[in-house]
């Protein structure tokens, strides 16, 4: 795809039936789980998104060196594979991934026996994999406040251990519900874990082969309801959701409710309508921080203040996105700040709608979260190829509902 494009809408009407790519967070632990298993599984709906595709290819090769690309979950998730699997690789990424820190996980995976060495500075990758000894501890403490995926990590490996695994989370425990996401798959395909406190214990034991239907992704289904908020008129239907679901983004139901969109949950999906928008909010995204930058472009777009916490792990993710957002709403009159340690608060300004333009920093959410505007005027999307981290067909989807889309 071309370097940028635009983005226009000749009605600001919205209507139509979307259906939504597949969750990667739930086809990347089933995909971990099944190769844990040794036996095969049937998986359904596997993610389209690239970092499942990955994912996919590199659970197959026979390479020594293993290129994770910027897909955090599968750096994550193959270290811990990898190690307690005993195979020897050079594990590496792109040069974002290669300054996002791991030492967490490769600290904890070490006291349980697993031979991991920087290749290049202390507590990033690319990392060295080698024998796993199996003669380490048991009990296990790991800061939570971090990455969930550390811990989702460290729990998908945890039955195949010989005593099992005793895991102590410390200090506030971030996107939780991505933890008990994990446990749930690893129950799906027969393994018992129990969760009381800070305190996740699982048993040695042994995989299951089963069969599994992945989820459509919450996450997607956040930029359709910033949508639906910025149209005119709308009624859009998304394909494939659950009203309970595991998936920590589904939160966006109840944040969109405050922000005017209204949710009919139905036999087939979501079905999203208008409705009117509080002007203050106070937002916790501590189980939900992948939904920060729609939030924060939406509140921007809608002239909504808001204060919000649990923004820590955006600083790691595939950009520094609390610093991308604070310069993005700049371009718009708008400011972002931290105003307590922890606490950022929102104030948006005059919007001015025409020729709005949207670096991506690398980040398939910003480009997403920032293309609803187009509903208010012409907008610009740099880099608009990133959404093939996670809904590649995310453009074509918008020309479905009526957005005209030039390539520049």
């Amino acid at each position: 795809m071309s370097d940028s494009l635009s983005l226009s809408h000749p009605t600001g009407i919205l209507n139509g039936s979307i259906k939504l790519p597949a969750s990667k967070s739930e086809a990347n632990r089933a995909l971990i789980i099944s190769a844990l298993s040794g036996q095969e599984s049937q998986l359904h709906n596997l993610s389209e998104a690239n970092d499942t595709q990955l994912l996919q290819r590199l659970l197959k090769s026979d390479a020594e060196t293993i290129d994770a690309e910027d897909a955090g979950t599968v750096m994550r998730f193959l270290t811990a594979y990898y190690a307690i699997t005993g195979q020897q690789k050079t594990l590496t990424g792109t040069e974002r991934m290669c300054q996002r820190p791991i030492k967490v996980l490769v600290e904890a995976l070490r006291e349980l026996g697993a031979s991991i060495d920087y290749q290049g500075e202390e507590g990033y990758p690319p990392l060295k994999i080698g024998a796993f000894t199996g003669s380490g501890q048991k009990h296990l403490k790991v800061r939570s406040d971090i990455s969930s995926q550390f811990i989702s990590a460290l729990l998908m490996i945890a039955p195949l251990l010989p005593e099992g695994l005793e895991l102590e989370l410390e200090g506030k425990i971030g996107s939780r519900p991505y933890i008990e996401m994990t446990l749930s798959l690893m129950q799906h395909f027969g393994v018992a874990a129990n969760f009381e406190g800070n305190t996740i214990s699982v048993a040695h034991q042994k995989y299951k082969s089963a069969e599994f239907t992945v989820e459509s992704d919450w996450s997607a289904a956040s930029y359709w309801y910033s949508l639906v908020a910025l149209a005119k008129e709308a009624d859009i239907t998304l394909l494939g959701l659950k009203e309970y679901s595991f998936q920590g983004d589904r939160a966006i139901v109840d944040i969109m409710y405050r922000l005017g969109v209204y949710t009919e949950f139905t036999a087939e999906g979501v079905r999203l309508l208008k409705k009117e928008h509080e002007r203050h909010l106070s937002l916790d995204f501590s189980d939900c921080p992948d939904l920060a930058q729609t939030i924060v472009a939406l509140c921007t777009a809608l002239g909504v203040h808001v204060d919000m916490t649990g923004l820590e792990s955006l600083r790691i993710k595939e950009t520094d996105r609390i610093q991308a957002l604070q310069i993005e709403v700049l371009s718009m009159n708008s400011s972002l700040q931290e105003i307590t340690p922890g606490v950022f608060h929102l104030e948006p300004g005059i919007l001015h709608k025409d020729n709005l333009s949207f670096r991506t920093y690398q980040d398939h959410r910003m480009a997403m979260a920032f293309a609803p505007l187009a509903l208010l005027g012409p907008v610009t999307i740099q880099e608009p190829s990133v959404v093939r981290k996670s809904y590649p067909r995310f453009w074509e989807d918008l020309e479905k509902v009526g957005f005209e889309i030039i390539t520049n």
